[in-house]
């Protein structure tokens, strides 16, 4: 059999995870001097309410190489192969940790995938490897299959505030200050690295969702694939995504319209919202 196995990056629901058998690894929130794991004692719900009441921002951790080990060791024990899908390197060290652990196992049949992404655009890998495990490919087919697939991932972000910005240290106070009464919304995009660059600055929530809608004209979506719409904490600026994308002829089920847990809100925010989808073949991400 081959096992599923990713990080809580991915933003599935404990019971999705469930449903489609995926081992996953939670990666830990940390306030002031209290830990938490995701979907172990940490919901998104509880960490945004977390979040409204900390005067910190919160710091995030990869997971504990001895979990990594248990869990791979169980795999390879039950005489499995694995493919396991982790964020972009380029935003966490779990992929580093997860190959260091395999290394250390001698363990030929798990593969590891870097996602080069992270929230919706790591789920729609994780979400294909289901589905080729599903008709029977092995690890290093379904490895092979979405390192190709990777390369076609697009995700932008809307974010409400340039609070988490400037509390990560990636602007100036002056910078937050003046961009916070202008009420800039800046645009994060996951570059093909796996890098989260910032290619605009938006005046306001409509501009920056007008952003967002004209990158599926640029970059067509494979209607073979999903489209999501991203959202962290309150639902109520993804309906807004979603309903301008509807408006432009998209297909956004409600059940597309998906929050974002801690690890990645801990580094953009509340009320930010997002696009996540494949594009078509020969479509190049830039």
């Amino acid at each position: 059999m081959t096992r599923i196995i990713t990080d809580t990056t991915a933003d599935f629901e404990p019971h999705e995870l469930k449903s489609l058998n995926i081992d996953f690894i939670p990666l830990t929130v940390i306030f002031g001097d209290q830990e938490y794991q995701e979907h172990i004692n940490l919901t998104k719900d509880q960490f945004y309410r977390l979040l409204e009441k900390s005067p910190e921002s919160p710091k995030t951790a990869q997971p504990s190489p001895h979990y990594l080990e248990d869990l791979f060791r169980q795999a390879h024990d039950a005489g499995d192969d694995a493919v396991c899908i982790t964020i972009s390197s380029q935003l966490s060290g779990t992929y580093q940790s997860a190959v260091m652990v395999q290394r250390e196992l001698g363990w030929d049949n798990c593969c590891v995938v870097d996602s080069l992404s992270g929230t919706g655009g790591h789920r729609l890998l994780v979400e294909h490897a289901v589905k080729l495990r599903d008709q029977g490919k092995g690890a290093r087919e379904i490895a092979a299959e979405l390192e190709k697939l990777r390369e076609r991932v697009i995700l932008y972000t809307c974010m409400d505030t340039l609070e988490y910005l400037y509390r990560g240290g990636r602007i100036s106070h002056a910078v937050y200050t003046i961009g916070s009464l202008a009420h800039i919304k800046p645009i994060m995009h996951v570059s093909p690295e796996g890098r989260a660059v910032i290619p605009a600055k938006m005046l306001g929530l409509r501009k920056g969702i007008e952003y967002l809608c004209r990158q599926p004209g640029i970059k067509k979506p494979d209607p073979a694939f999903p489209f999501y719409v991203m959202y962290t904490d309150v639902r109520t600026n993804g309906e807004l995504l979603a309903d301008r994308l509807r408006e432009l002829g998209y297909d956004i089920p409600d059940a597309n319209i998906i929050p974002v847990g801690a690890a990645v809100g801990t580094h953009i925010g509340p009320n930010a919202c997002a696009i996540v989808y494949i594009c078509e073949e020969g479509t190049v991400n830039e």
